[in-house]
């Protein structure tokens, strides 16, 4: 089995291009993202608030992740509901965050990643899946880019949904996310060692997509 690691903070272009580089290369993509999101959105409907560890750990065993492929499409079920069209929200993105630095959060997604890692050729992309969950990764690629940058991509990506945004509020919050996620004490997102650090900022992302896909022809 192949597995490639895609790291990188919010906004860096890691869900789309692992997408494409997937379906180019007929692996499995993981969108590690979605999955903690599903656990944000849980939490929300729950009434629970995402940073409350003790509550969030009372709560998780209610919460059953899976990840299917219907056409191609991953699907992310939260207790056998398909949640893809829910999760997206500035809200549950928050939520994710949150509930993402909790150990008990990351251990439970460990496990159910690492097991899909062993049975497919998959392309991973998270925020510590080079250094923490797939250590031993043949590939590991680390995707950055600017605020500024990454700002204006998720303040795109609102208004084409027909989504109220604003562009001051959203800098704050990539960067807040940044902060939380750099420091958080379990897997912390960072640059794992032998990764290679790609800068999107100015590039598109087929040139990404063909960089990678470029790396991982020379590892299988």
């Amino acid at each position: 089995m192949i597995n490639v690691a895609i790291d990188g903070p919010a906004g860096a272009g890691k869900s789309s291009i692992a997408k494409r580089a997937a379906s180019d290369l007929g692996f499995i993509y993981v969108d590690t993202g979605a999955m903690f999101r599903a656990i944000g959105f849980y939490m929300i409907r729950s009434g629970i608030d995402p940073s409350d560890e003790e509550k969030v750990k009372e709560k998780l065993d209610g919460a059953e992740i899976d990840i299917v492929y219907e056409d191609g499409v991953q699907c992310v079920l939260l207790n056998g509901e398909n949640v893809n069209s829910l999760i997206r929200t500035e809200e549950v993105s928050d939520a994710a965050s949150k509930v993402a630095v909790l150990a008990p959060v990351r251990k439970k997604m460990l496990i159910l990643q690492r097991n899909i890692a062993k049975n497919h050729d998959v392309i991973m992309d998270g925020r510590d899946i080079g250094t923490a969950v797939l250590p031993d990764a043949d590939l590991k690629i680390y995707l950055t880019a600017s605020v500024e940058v990454r700002a204006q991509r998720r303040y795109k990506e609102n208004l084409e949904k027909g989504m109220e945004a604003d562009i001051e509020e959203i800098k704050r919050d990539i960067s807040e996310r940044d902060r939380r996620d750099m420091t958080r004490s379990e897997a912390p997102l960072k640059k794992a060692e032998d990764a290679v650090e790609i800068d999107t900022s100015d590039m598109t992302i087929d040139e990404v997509t063909d960089e990678i896909e470029r790396r991982i022809r020379k590892v299988r």
